[in-house]
């Protein structure tokens, strides 16, 4: 028994030695990116850029940093994330070397050097960052300060203006590093405009830092500001007195948030593989951030949000190379595929910015976990339906988030779809995923208690 134990724990050590090995190494990668950036940021935009490489405290020395002012709305995975090198303090000197560089004159003279004629800035508001896309499709949210909202509702003819059916209105919310599309080119032609007992009208939103909807770079793109955003976008334009909502991945937690907040007005909450997390002891976020972007090498998908998730510097290396070069990756992949238009889901993957993507999946995926369970508990006692389902082979949000939710509130309707993953559970499937969506419409008319 001894030796087997032993055995079981030598095979272990062996088998996680390049795991630790791989990630000691972005440790110190990610370090070195922080110094590369902080000078980069003075040198291109004349201002030393926060980060959250160190403690709350210490990063309110940042000018227009509020993390401390607003922190029960932003997670704590933002500052806690492990680090070797940092927790040892090995590049404590290090990180002071731009604002060494910037004294000695080093920085005026590279930026009189690369910018001989700048004299007219962007007010910095608006302006995208020296390391965002700068294109004019990237930059026109800046003509706007509501989410980019996509409507489809029933031609009006003298039949459906004589009838009098109720409206029934629909907010879809998208995933992480997704837009409107994922609904829109999907599932939209599925669904019906009108129905014997009511008639639809469906509103298909990008999501603040998505899509084509604006990308402040000074929002911490909170849950809080994204439940506002849809509320100033869509709620209170279009006067809904009562809606149903549906959503997928991490447009699940923004979803259960907006309902909760209108719970006097939402009929019915349909969720698709929703990332759910217990707050049992408060620490829920940091569960998040473990259980979601766990350290490991295999399978990429899993690595790959490890590796954009724990660094935040990496990540933004690779939003420099991916999202501000989109434009160059879409000419080669359609040279590389004969293709004169790509795919949706190709173009739309970059439209976001390191900011939003970074602060998105911290502030709402692992922050917003510590909020959920109230929401759900708000939504459950205003007698609001909820509806989840996922599919048996999600390897993003482990099948156990169901399980556990469906165990602390029982009220709860779940459905476990054999065969399909994250993806599929809705893509594979469109028009049943369609029409139980009808079906829990029509069965929400009246709310249960």
């Amino acid at each position: 028994m001894i030796a087997s134990s032993f055995q079981e724990k030598c095979i272990s050590v062996i088998n996680g030695a390049p795991t630790w090995a791989v990630f000691f190494l972005f440790d110190l990668l990610d370090d070195f990116l922080c110094i590369v950036f902080r000078f980069l940021d003075l040198v291109m935009e004349e201002k030393l850029q926060s980060c959250h490489c160190k403690s709350p405290q210490e990063t309110t020395d940042f000018p227009g940093h509020e993390f401390l002012s607003d922190h029960q709305h932003l997670s704590e995975t933002l500052y806690r994330r492990r680090n070797v090198f940092r927790q040892a303090g090995f590049l404590r000197f290090a990180r002071k070397l731009p604002e060494i560089t910037k004294k000695i004159g080093i920085v005026t003279f590279l930026r009189k050097f690369l910018f001989p004629d700048k004299t007219k800035k962007v007010p910095r508001e608006f302006a995208n960052r020296w390391s965002d896309c700068g294109c004019k499709n990237c930059v026109s949210w800046t003509n706007t300060d509501k989410l980019n909202v996509i409507v489809k509702q029933p031609s009006i003819t003298q039949d459906l203006l004589m009838s009098n059916k109720p409206v029934e209105n629909v907010i879809f919310i998208h995933g992480f590093l997704a837009s409107s599309s994922y609904w829109t080119n999907t599932v939209f032609k599925y669904l019906p405009e009108t129905t014997e007992n009511a008639k639809y009208r469906f509103f298909a939103v990008d999501l603040l830092g998505f899509g084509d909807s604006p990308k402040p770079r000074d929002s911490r793109y909170s849950l809080k500001e994204h439940v506002e955003m849809i509320e100033k976008s869509v709620i209170l334009p279009n006067n809904l007195t009562s809606f149903h909502v549906v959503a997928h991945s991490m447009g699940c937690i923004i979803a259960v948030a907006l309902a909760a907040k209108f719970s006097g007005s939402v009929k019915s909450v349909a969720l698709v593989a929703p990332p759910y997390f217990a707050d049992s002891k408060g620490g829920a976020s940091c569960d998040a951030l473990d259980v979601i972007a766990e350290k490991k090498l295999w399978p990429p998908t899993s690595f790959f949000s490890a590796m954009m998730a724990w660094y935040e510097h990496i990540g933004r290396g690779v939003c420099l190379v991916v999202c501000r070069h989109h434009r160059t990756w879409e000419m080669i992949i359609k040279i590389v595929t004969w293709r004169r238009k790509l795919p949706t889901a190709i173009t739309e993957l970059t439209k976001h910015t390191h900011q939003s993507a970074w602060h998105s999946m911290h502030n709402v995926i692992c922050g917003g976990a510590k909020f959920t369970d109230k929401h759900l508990e708000t939504l459950i006692n205003s007698g609001v339906k909820i509806n989840v389902v996922q599919g048996d082979k999600d390897d993003i949000v482990p099948i156990d988030c169901l399980w556990n939710m469906k165990a602390k509130f029982p009220e709860v309707e779940v459905e476990v779809i054999a065969g399909t993953d994250h993806s599929t559970v809705i893509m594979s499937r469109r028009e049943v995923f369609v029409a139980n969506l009808v079906s829990l419409w029509a069965s929400s008319g009246k709310k249960q208690k």
